[in-house]
């Protein structure tokens, strides 16, 4: 499934065994979004309510479903 003109195309997507839906995407070495050797993200969605986010960017956000959160920055930035 491509996304054109948005910079990324879906490269997966699914619901494993626990029910916990997932789905990737690549945004390529040459996105303006995410620079040089940047390419893959994806995020989980599980049943619990909680949530994970890996970004192309190399950030990451976990969402526990429950009000509590945490953040972490790409490499090297803060």
């Amino acid at each position: 499934m491509s996304s054109s003109g948005k910079g990324y195309s879906y490269t997966g997507s699914g619901t494993n065994s626990q029910g916990n839906h997932y789905c990737s995407r690549d945004y390529g070495t040459g996105s303006d979004s995410n620079g040089a050797g940047r390419g893959d993200a994806y995020h989980y969605s599980n049943s619990d309510g909680s949530y994970y986010y890996s970004n192309s960017d190399g950030s990451t956000y976990y969402n526990n479903g429950q009000g509590g959160s945490s953040y972490t920055p790409p490499s090297g930035k803060k």
